[in-house]
C-alpha cells in the first residue's frame, strides 16, 4: 500500500525543491542537537506553524525510527488506527512504514486496528514527514491516528509504546502531532494554551487531560500527547523544553490585524 499525499499543495508546497527549501528554512536556526524520548509538534499549514515545528526538529538528534501519533480530524475509520505495511508518499519521496515495530505495537495493544480509511485524508501526520525526509536519507515510522478521548485507553497505549520501545533496544522517537486551542481571540488562546503547556512541561499526562476538559481547551491532539507523555515518563523522561510558541494571529494579524479567531501552536521536547 502506498498512501498518496492528501494535503500537498495546500498545507505545504507540492513542488519538491520548494518544499525542501522551506523545511530547511524552518530548521536553519538549530543549535545543540538533543536526544529526546518524545515531542509535541504542530500540524497546521506551514505558513502558520512551520516555524514552530521547525524549532522542534532543529533541536532533535533524529533517530532512524519513529512512532507518530496524530488526532483523527475527519472522524473516518477506526478510533485507534495504525498502518502496519507499505509506504507514505510526499513530494520528497516515499517514507517506509516500520512493519516490525507496527506489528509489535499491535500485538501488545489489540485495540489498535490496521486501517487505511482513518489515515487517507488526515493531514496531521502527513505534514510531519517532510521535516524528517529533508534531514534523514532513510528512516521508518509507524503512523497511529487517535480518535478516542478515554484517558485509560490513551494511558494504556502510552504504556505499550514504552514497553515496545524498551524491548526493541533501539532509539525510537515518539512524536505527538497537535495544535493547541482553536478559534478564539488571541489573548484567550494564549491563556488557555499556557495551562495545557504547563501540564506538558510538568510531565503530567493526567493533568493535561483534566485541564483540557475542565477549561474547554480545544487542543485537537491532547490524546496523542497524553499517550506520548505516558510513554516518555515510563522510559525515564525527566526534563522538558518549550522550543517555541505562536498563534496563527502572529501571521494573519501581521497581514490583516485580525487576532479575534486564532489557533495556538506549541513545539515541545521531552527528554
Amino acid at each position: 500500500m502506498t498512501r498518496i499525499p492528501a494535503v500537498a499543495g495546500s498545507f505545504y508546497p507540492a513542488k519538491p525543491d520548494v518544499l525542501f527549501a522551506d523545511v530547511h528554512r524552518y530548521i536553519s536556526n538549530g543549535k545543540e542537537k538533543l536526544d529526546a524520548l518524545g515531542c509535541v509538534v504542530p500540524h497546521a499549514g506551514y505558513i502558520y506553524s512551520g516555524h514552530v515545528a521547525g524549532a522542534v526538529y532543529a533541536h532533535l538528534a533524529l533517530p532512524q525510527r519513529f512512532i507518530i501519533l496524530c488526532p483523527n480530524h475527519t472522524g473516518h475509520g477506526h478510533p485507534l488506527a495504525i498502518n502496519c505495511e507499505g509506504t507514505w508518499q510526499t513530494p520528497l519521496g516515499e517514507a517506509r512504514i516500520d512493519s516490525p515495530l507496527a506489528a509489535a505495537l499491535k500485538k501488545n495493544f489489540p485495540l489498535l486496528r490496521d486501517d487505511d480509511e482513518a489515515h487517507r485524508s488526515e493531514h496531521a501526520l502527513e505534514v510531519q514527514l517532510p521535516f524528517l525526509q529533508a534531514q534523514l536519507p532513510q528512516f521508518t515510522f509507524v503512523p497511529i491516528a487517535i480518535g478516542t478521548g478515554q484517558f485509560e485507553v490513551l494511558a494504556a497505549l502510552g504504556e505499550v509504546i514504552a514497553h515496545v520501545i524498551h524491548d526493541s533496544g533501539e532509539k525510537i522517537l515518539t512524536i505527538a502531532s497537535s495544535d493547541m486551542n482553536h478559534y478564539e481571540p488571541d489573548d484567550i488562546t494564549r491563556v488557555k494554551d499556557k495551562l495545557a503547556i504547563d501540564a506538558i512541561l510538568a510531565l503530567d499526562p493526567r493533568g493535561l487531560f483534566d485541564v483540557v476538559r475542565e477549561k474547554h481547551i480545544s487542543m485537537c491532539g491532547y490524546g496523542p500527547t497524553v499517550a506520548m507523555l505516558t510513554a516518555a515518563k515510563r522510559l525515564g523522561a525527566t526534563s522538558t523544553q518549550l522550543a517555541r510558541y505562536a498563534t496563527s494571529g502572529d501571521i494573519s494579524g501581521d497581514i490583516s490585524g485580525d487576532r479575534d479567531w486564532v489557533v495556538g501552536y506549541a513545539g515541545i521536547l521531552i527528554r
